[in-house]
């Protein structure tokens, strides 16, 4: 078996391990298995690259690298630690742009059907924003959590340019991100909603690294296939 599968299998259990923690509230095996889980992914994308016979993409790394931060800040209560959580998430985001652009997303997205996929996250957002602004505005995150917002929306509408995995993973990291916000702003708060966050969090973030290792030591070109309809998380 090539190593970056066994990275990623390693992946999958403490995945599987951090959702069990989640589910059953136990509070050792989270602390233990949530910080890595982004280190696994760059881990998988490293040896993935070196059996292509190429570089992982380093932008693609520094993404991981601030999630990797994110997770760990989100671990600790307090409104100072969410925003230094959120700060990190968005130099996840900003990387992932900017990867995504190198790879022809602004191209992509001027050609149908693509073309309708910012003003599909566009209205989500502003959907999503609107519903949540009383709850946000009362904890003082609202303008944190818009501009948080208006960088996850581009970086789905990016990777929505990149194949159907990249497009997918995207979509779920937003949707998890909306769960938490929904529970920030107590809007909303699905049975499981732990569970549930960490669930679309570490499938969407999969994905992605997935569907971008295949770019590795291939000829660049621009995907046309559509990622699908816009996911709430």
């Amino acid at each position: 078996m090539p190593r970056s599968r066994t990275v990623l299998l390693a992946f999958l259990v403490v995945t599987a391990a951090n959702l069990l923690a989640n589910a059953t509230g136990g509070g050792v095996a989270f602390l233990l298995t949530k910080p890595l889980l982004m280190p696994l992914l760059a881990a998988y994308l490293w040896r993935a690259s070196a059996e292509r016979g190429a570089r992982p993409d380093r932008l693609v790394l520094v993404a991981l690298a601030f999630a990797t931060g994110g997770d760990v800040a989100l671990m600790i209560e307090g409104t100072g630690w969410f925003l230094a959580g959120m700060a990190c998430f968005l130099g996840t985001h900003l990387c992932y742009v900017a990867a995504f652009t190198r790879y022809g997303a602004a191209s992509a997205l001027r050609r149908a059907p693509l073309v309708a996929v910012p003003l599909g996250y566009a209205v989500l957002t502003v959907a999503a924003l609107w519903w949540m602004w009383a709850g946000l505005t009362d904890v003082g995150l609202a303008v944190p959590v818009a501009g948080y917002a208006l960088a996850l929306a581009t970086m789905a509408t990016t990777a929505a340019t990149q194949g159907w995995r990249v497009g997918l993973g995207a979509a779920l990291f937003l949707g998890s991100d909306l769960l938490i916000a929904a529970g920030v702003a107590e809007v909303a708060r699905p049975p499981g909603a732990p569970v549930l966050v960490m669930a679309t969090y570490a499938a969407g973030q999969a994905l992605i690294v997935l569907g971008l290792a295949v770019r590795v030591g291939a000829p660049a070109r621009v995907s046309v296939t559509p990622a699908g309809a816009p996911a709430a998380r």
